[in-house]
């Protein structure tokens, strides 16, 4: 099932052996999926444009289009390039596992099968593929719905937390003056001074994620926001020094030319974090919320020179 409970994941079961195709539908019915069936390959297309499964079991040998030429087609096209596909291979026939592997299944099944190893494997490639799509290919941390859980499991656990919002001032001219390839190296020493601040204020264990861009969020206790906060605010100023080309470095400004040709002056980048506390004093049950408000606060550190950390200190009125 999908963690965040909006929806049974849909698994779509690929098989002309009716008889087993009936044993894995209801099996997985029985632990919270819903499913869909195709005989063959070439109805398995035509179902995949009408619905988008989260998933499919694609047995090997079928009728029309098998299943390596149907994993091979789905790879191909980027609508369903990433539906993770789990093969249904003949007992011992290492070749065709190899084959189905070749083509770009995710795992295999030998049949016969029982059913804790069924749903076991449908479970965590489902799961390998949620993780997957939600990392940030450029550093590697956690995006928007993993952060909502984070905060959502706080919630749950009744504790107190808070919620840093964190982007690069002025970051719009460094790629104007260098690139967006030294933007992405901005952003990611940005992620490594976020990561070493963040094992620097030990535990409870810090969360760190990447919403997009040069946007991160971290969720922390409320006494671990001032430590991280000083730490990365100085850790990242001295990181982006030095991806500046040395005469910027040293004037402390780049030049830019505007649309109408007259140079204007950019300081070098630093830091704005905004940050929303749930406590006693004001309780945010809802993650998107506690997110709202940190932005919310990230555009009043804006408006303050250099690096600086707004926190919300308004109280909920009762």
């Amino acid at each position: 099932m999908d963690p965040a409970g909006e929806r049974p994941d849909v698994i779509l079961v690929v098989d002309d052996d009716e008889d087993i195709a009936r044993f894995v539908e209801f099996n997985l019915r029985l632990h919270g999926f819903e499913v869909i069936h195709a005989s063959d390959g070439q109805e398995a297309l035509e179902v995949i444009e009408r619905q988008r499964p989260d998933l499919a079991v694609v047995d090997l040998m079928m009728p029309r289009i098998d299943g390596l030429e149907l994993t091979r087609r789905l790879r191909a096209d980027p609508m369903t390039s990433a539906l993770p596909v789990i093969m249904l291979t003949a007992k011992g026939m290492t070749v065709d596992k190899v084959h189905g592997l070749s083509a770009g299944a995710d795992d295999y099944l030998v049949k016969p099968f029982d059913t804790a190893e069924l749903v076991a494997r449908v479970s965590s490639t489902l799961r390998r593929n949620k993780e997957f799509r939600e990392v940030s290919p450029l550093t590697g941390l956690p995006g928007n719905s993993r952060i909502r859980r984070e905060i959502a499991d706080r919630v749950r656990s009744g504790v107190d937390y808070a919620v840093g919002y964190i982007d690069i001032d002025r970051f719009k001219s460094v790629n104007d003056r260098y690139g967006f390839v030294r933007g992405d190296d901005f952003i990611s020493a940005l992620a490594r001074s976020l990561h070493r601040a963040v094992v620097s204020v030990g535990l409870p264990p810090a969360f760190l994620g990447h919403v997009g861009g040069d946007d991160f969020v971290i969720v922390c206790t409320p006494d671990q926001v001032r430590p991280l906060t000083s730490r990365v605010s100085a850790d990242f100023e001295k990181a982006a020094d030095a991806l500046y080309d040395p005469t910027d470095r040293e004037r402390g400004f780049v030049e830019l030319k505007d649309r109408r040709g007259n140079i204007r002056r950019a300081a070098l980048v630093t830091l704005s974090i905004g940050v929303s506390v749930s406590d006693a004093d004001k309780r945010f049950t809802d993650p998107l919320e506690a997110i709202a408000v940190a932005s919310e606060m990230k555009t009043v550190a804006k408006s303050q020179p250099g690096s600086y950390v707004a926190v919300d200190r308004r109280r909920r009125v009762t």
